[in-house]
């Protein structure tokens, strides 16, 4: 006989901890939105583990009423990976943020994808390192002023998108802290996704870099700046819904719909695609001027995960050659006695 799974509601996902972010900050839409996803996946409380490094975003696990791992900076996605090995029945998500996933926990980061370990990462993009009070991030725009430079960032930033997608992440998306249901969707869907799950999330830091997405969250420029991604619908944005994305040769373009040109000639977006070059063409349109950003899933694509195939081998090799006994491979080949 089965055992019933608990309805769960939000606060069941809400720990005892008082949430200490700055008021305002982005933080609190993105797990106010996490909080509300996880009762809706059928999943019980208990497989759930939160992972994170270090940054404002870290705090995460002490806010879940989950399991939950506040690691060292930039080793999130490793320790993630170690636990989604030892225990695949678990459901891990990592909370990180641009400095930390992109800066010193890059290397891990990006094997972590191209493995395609079954893990749910949230990037939070503030373009900003907040926590520790306003230096420029490997996400912050080239001339950013900050604490660290004073006279302007010299550095190219990273697209976080792009980076995931050049190491065939097979699952790619981003949001908004501030488009909940949207975000929620988005969540849903890097849920149920069996392997590597990347989610740029944009958020605000309303102390050190505040505005920094104001160009897309604004009501007056949203339509404009953003074009939403739905699997098999053509490209379309614009406050109006006049504008769209068509091919030319290996470029994209903007055209407004009306007298020749019709929905039909706009690009179809196709998730699926297993080709990641298409997404990555997405992924850069809002580096080219008057084009929009791109939300929601750019890449949704399976392959074989990683602790699945580590499993397997780790069967197959033991059915081989037996179950194997540590001490003896601790005493196997040239040994000393020290006295």
């Amino acid at each position: 006989m089965s055992a019933t799974l608990p309805v769960y509601k939000k606060k069941d996902f809400q720990s005892d901890q008082d949430v200490r972010w700055c008021p305002g900050c982005g933080d609190y839409a993105i797990l106010s939105a996490v909080q509300s996803v996880l009762p809706e996946l059928g999943v019980p409380k208990e497989r759930f583990v939160v992972v994170s490094g270090i940054g404002c975003s870290s705090r995460f696990p002490y806010y879940m009423n989950t399991y939950g791992f506040h690691s060292i900076h930039g080793r999130a996605p490793a320790i993630a990976t170690g636990i989604k090995i030892a225990r695949p029945d678990l459901e891990v998500w990592v909370a990180t943020g641009d400095g930390d996933s992109l800066s010193i926990g890059g290397n891990h980061t990006i094997h972590m994808l191209r493995r395609n370990v079954g893990i749910k990462v949230l990037l939070f993009n503030n373009r900003i390192y907040g926590l520790t009070k306003g230096q420029y991030s490997p996400t912050s725009e080239m001339g950013k002023r900050s604490k660290s430079t004073p006279y302007g960032s010299l550095d190219r930033p990273f697209n976080p998108l792009s980076v995931a997608l050049g190491v065939e992440a097979t699952f790619v998306a981003r949001s908004v802290d501030i488009f909940q249901p949207h975000l929620k969707g988005v969540l849903k869907k890097a849920a149920a996704h069996p392997g590597s799950a990347f989610v740029e999330v944009l958020q605000n830091c309303n102390i050190f870099n505040d505005g920094a997405w104001e160009t897309l969250t604004s009501k007056k420029l949203r339509d404009e700046n953003t074009i939403s991604l739905e699997h098999g619908q053509p490209l379309v944005f614009g406050k109006d819904r006049d504008k769209g994305i068509r091919r030319k040769g290996l470029e994209l373009e903007i055209v407004t719909l009306g007298g020749d040109v019709t929905e039909k000639d706009l690009v179809v977006h196709d998730e699926r695609n297993p080709n990641p070059a298409y997404a990555f063409l997405l992924s850069r349109m809002d580096s080219r001027p008057d084009f929009p950003t791109p939300i929601g899933v750019l890449r949704a694509v399976e392959a074989p995960r990683y602790e699945q195939e580590v499993a397997d081998q780790l069967k197959a090799v033991t059915a081989k050659k037996g179950e194997g006994d540590l001490a003896a491979l601790l005493r196997a080949g040239d040994t000393w006695e020290v006295t």
